[in-house]
């Protein structure tokens, strides 16, 4: 599925309000559950935004990006007020980049996170919970930091001492996926192949460039993209209404949440994905929104997106519509179907 070089998503979660007739098979809307009123809200926002990545449960040769727990020691010592923290993250979280990092060996290791819209509050109450809470840290951790860097650092807050909880498998490749409701199953599958294929476009632009980006991701992002879906057993679609590639074309009902989703982003609502129940199979939608990276590949001629690059992307996709967006506009969405 080729329709996109260059895009991160937000990962927020809503329920389907559309009542259209011709929507008259769809048996069943999933509600999303509240948080508990005693519950830090940064809890559940960490675990069903940062752990997708991040997961504790991941045993070491799996991860793909470092645990919280990491996060949290390289950001916070004794002289760290929990302001300093929450803006460095919300920092971070608008435009990740070598120079602001914290963390080298991570960035090497694990190349640069992809930029994710997410609203200001989301951050701030993630940043929050982690400062002033315990957070839960892989079992391989502690083992792991002395041998790379000796005797832990001491922190303000609480130094995330919720140890040995992480002893189930983690989401990797040779790992099958935990049972989890269908919302976190759906937020799991998109996760893990945005992250895959972020991980090897970030790497060809970094190493090569965005012209040899794109010969790397009309050759290889479907491939990436059908084999997570072996991973998942599920179906894995990225679908727009301009598409790049014809074969991304989203359909009738596809083209009515990619519309909800565009004026939930323009309106500044916080939007979440859309389930819908079907038999025994669940249907996962959430929207692709566009950053200032995406539009190297689909701003504007003659400006975002150079002479250049425009005349290698008609080269390569003739019939391409996905030019001309600006920042936080929704590109498209993931159009996932699995087995409940």
């Amino acid at each position: 599925m080729k329709f996109s070089l260059i895009f991160f998503v937000i990962i927020l979660l809503s329920a389907c309000k559309n009542n259209r007739a011709n929507y008259s098979e769809i048996a069943q809307i999933i509600p999303v559950e509240g948080i508990a009123k005693q519950e830090h809200p940064g809890k559940k926002l960490m675990e069903n935004y940062c752990n997708v990545c991040h997961n504790p449960k991941t045993a070491e040769k799996d991860i793909i990006a470092p645990p919280m727990i990491a996060v949290k020691m390289h950001y916070i010592s004794e002289e760290t007020t929990k302001e300093e923290f929450v803006d460095a993250m919300l920092d971070w979280a608008k435009e990740p980049s070598v120079a602001k990092s914290k963390m080298p060996g991570a960035v090497k290791k694990f190349g640069l996170m992809p930029y994710q819209f997410y609203p200001e509050q989301t951050i701030r109450h993630i940043a929050d919970y982690i400062f002033e809470n315990d957070i839960e840290e892989p079992v391989w951790f502690d083992n792991h930091y002395k041998k790379m860097h000796g005797d832990r650092p001491k922190m303000k807050g609480k130094k995330g001492n919720s140890r040995g909880k992480g002893k189930k498998k983690g989401i990797g490749k040779n790992n099958t996926i935990e049972q989890h409701s269908s919302k976190e199953k759906g937020m799991q599958i998109s996760q893990t192949t945005k992250a895959e294929l972020g991980k090897n476009l970030m790497g060809q632009i970094q190493k090569n460039g965005v012209i040899e980006a794109l010969n790397f991701c009309n050759v290889q992002a479907m491939p990436i993209t059908d084999s997570m879906a072996t991973v998942h057993n599920a179906t894995i679609k990225r679908v727009t209404d301009k598409p790049r590639n014809p074969k991304n074309t989203a359909n009738s009902q596809e083209l009515e949440f990619i519309n909800q989703f565009k004026t939930q982003i323009a309106t500044g609502r916080e939007v979440e994905p859309i389930l819908v129940k079907k038999g025994n199979n669940t249907e996962f939608y959430l929207p692709i929104v566009t950053n200032a990276m995406c539009l190297q590949c689909h701003g504007s001629p003659g400006k975002e997106l150079e002479t250049i690059t425009l005349a290698k992307i008609k080269q390569l996709y003739p019939l391409d519509m996905a030019t001309g967006y600006s920042e936080n506009e929704v590109r498209g969405i993931w159009s996932i179907n699995f087995n409940n």
